[in-house]
């Protein structure tokens, strides 16, 4: 497997105050022919997070449009996203479009938490909050925050892979947030079964925005991870042949950091998606994204 990059894409303009740096989290939509919106999470003075977005041309990677304000923005103090909202993937259900997001929230001066919610998309730019709770939150088996949802409907039901926090500090000072698996038959009812990417201390234990592609030869997922040594986000990628039991495969992802520039740090949240029959993944480089996105094509 090898990813070709095509270069940074996006670089970070947009001067609204609540969309003042970052365009974290892409997630690209299709309006037609050649044309994506992406969709991402910005942030304003005070790092929290709304969504905005950019039309792209696919083919000759140029940016058609930008918004000039957030289509979804961060809730009010007491909601469980008072400080951000980090978007999954959309997918269909009962004919309509839904998104999963992480909602951030930092109460009584504590951790940050994160809880699943979802907005319904309509026309490609409006964005309505249903529920007006949580979609997912913690609960037995997930006890201390949530994050990015992946959700697919595949089989004759409903599958996501989802981040879930066992442990914010280990030996080795990062936390443990692996990528765990639910199913549900009406996409409303979910259940869950437990880990899905194996992780290990030191080498792969902090994953995140999982994103997943399904082909003859299988499932396939990318994700961002930390190794815990120190190592800022890189890329990972995992297979499966059921979607159920995974194979860690690090080293068949086939993207790596650049030499120097906008990606030379860390690489994170890809989005992977086809187009024409060609596989493209939307990524963020240093910072989480703060100068924009690149895009990438599976050779």
């Amino acid at each position: 497997m090898n990813w070709k990059k095509l270069g940074q894409v996006y670089y970070y303009k947009i001067k609204h105050p609540l969309l003042q740096s970052h365009a974290s989290n892409p997630l690209a939509v299709h309006l037609d022919g050649n044309n994506y919106r992406v969709f991402f999470s910005g942030r304003d003075k005070d790092n929290k997070s709304s969504v905005g977005y950019v039309d792209l041309d696919i083919e000759t990677l140029a940016i058609l449009n930008e918004c000039s304000e957030p289509v979804f923005v961060y809730g009010e103090p007491n909601s469980f996203y008072s400080h951000g909202v980090s978007i999954g993937n959309l997918y269909a259900q009962n004919e309509k479009n839904y998104i999963l997001f992480m909602g951030w929230n930092i109460r009584n001066n504590e951790h940050w938490r994160g809880d699943v919610g979802r907005l319904e998309l309509k026309n490609n730019a409006e964005f309505t909050l249903v529920p007006n709770s949580p979609f997912m939150t913690v609960d037995a088996e997930d006890e201390v925050s949530l994050s990015y949802p992946y959700v697919v409907y595949h089989e004759g039901i409903y599958k996501m892979w989802y981040g879930s926090t066992v442990t914010w500090n280990t030996e080795n000072g990062e936390m443990i947030h692996v990528i765990k698996y639910a199913t549900s038959l009406d996409g409303e009812n979910w259940k869950k079964h437990g880990i899905a990417i194996p992780y290990e201390l030191g080498e792969a234990q902090a994953f995140s925005r999982p994103t997943v592609m399904i082909d003859q030869n299988g499932y396939h997922m990318w994700y961002s991870y930390r190794s815990g040594d120190g190592t800022k986000y890189r890329i990972g990628y995992s297979h499966s042949t059921d979607g159920i039991v995974w194979q860690r495969k690090h080293n068949e992802v086939g993207i790596d950091v650049s030499e120097k520039g906008w990606d030379s740090e860390m690489i994170c949240y890809p989005f992977v998606f086809e187009h024409k029959n060609k596989w493209y993944m939307l990524y963020n480089g240093n910072e989480f994204g703060k100068a924009g996105f690149g895009i990438a094509i599976l050779e």
